[in-house]
């Protein structure tokens, strides 16, 4: 059955389509024969319960520098849409919520992915105080005395704001660095949000585990490793993308987890796990389907195409 599929996300011509999530999923449900459409989240309009958006048929290729079409613009009423994929790239401010909210008007008769409620609901790095044995010491707060103190019983931290993304604004502070007064100040200056305090893992020198799990299981795993002298393992930040094989403590991260995102209609998740400890759990416009795919022959956008078209069958 042919879907009308609308993605929310960021402008087609801006992304690279050697490492964009969105691009596969786009590519695999045009190969299905769903029909695509592109917009943008400041195209919505709210009137009344109607929401309505300015929307652009879109076809892709792999081909650089040319790998997309779009129609012309027209005003579609959303609830015509069978599927909506929410993808724009953080940051995860009052437009990224606005959104969200805007987004349920056309639920339960459109299948919305990730659920936007619980996506708005779960911030990277709040929703995973919820498991607080998988994840490292961590302290939220803009309290300063509290950090200090955190960082006396902890020795080496990480500090980073609490909204960011891509490893932006993340440092790496040991125990003789006299920078953290400084930083704290401007974090305040940029930021009217708490900080994120964590534990420094030196296990991140090998690697920052990227796991994506599809309708709540673990379908694929890349290790993201550090450059020489850089605390962030993030691809934004010149990470490198290196083959990985899930142990059993990751294993057990996602079993926990795993029945939470599954009810919460958190279909496509990525999660962060260095050493033994689970770092972020990423909903927004998670990454890292082209680098499994490439090291482990595999195609996890037709995985995750099986779960949503499910899902919508089940609906």
């Amino acid at each position: 059955m042919s879907l009308a599929v609308a993605f929310q996300m960021d402008p087609i011509e801006s992304i690279n389509i050697d490492t964009d999530s969105s691009f596969m999923m786009a590519l695999e449900a045009q190969k299905r024969g769903h029909r695509l459409y592109h917009y943008h989240p400041r195209d919505l309009s709210l009137t009344g319960n109607k929401l309505t958006a300015r929307v652009r048929e879109m076809t892709v290729v792999r081909q650089r520098g040319a790998h997309y079409t779009l129609g012309e613009a027209k005003l579609v009423d959303l609830s015509t849409m069978d599927i909506i994929m929410l993808r724009q790239d953080p940051p995860f401010d009052m437009a990224y919520i606005t959104s969200t909210h805007l987004l349920e008007h056309v639920q339960p008769k459109v299948l919305v992915l990730n659920d936007p409620a619980e996506v708005r609901n779960a911030p990277e790095k709040i929703f995973i105080t919820r498991f607080p044995d998988l994840m490292p010491p961590t302290l939220i707060t803009s309290d300063k005395q509290a950090i200090l103190d955190f960082r006396a019983e902890h020795k080496d931290i990480i500090v980073k704001p609490l909204f960011g993304n891509g490893g932006a604004g993340v440092f790496h502070l040991k125990p003789d660095d006299e920078n953290l007064g400084s930083l704290l100040e401007l974090f305040t200056q940029l930021y009217r949000e708490p900080v994120i305090v964590q534990r420094y893992l030196p296990e991140i020198r090998q690697g920052d585990k990227r796991i994506i799990l599809i309708d709540g299981e673990p379908a694929g795993a890349v290790s993201r490793m550090p450059q020489d002298g850089e605390a962030r393992a993030n691809f934004h930040a010149g990470g490198s993308a290196k083959k990985t094989e899930l142990t059993e403590r990751e294993r057990a991260i996602c079993a926990a987890i795993g029945p939470v995102l599954r009810e919460k209609g958190l279909v496509f998740v990525g999660i962060d796990v260095i050493g033994d400890y689970m770092t972020e759990i990423n909903v927004t416009s998670p990454t890292g389907i082209q680098e499994i795919n490439r090291l482990d022959g595999v195609q996890l956008e037709a995985q995750l195409w099986d779960a949503i078209e499910r899902r919508r069958a089940a609906a």
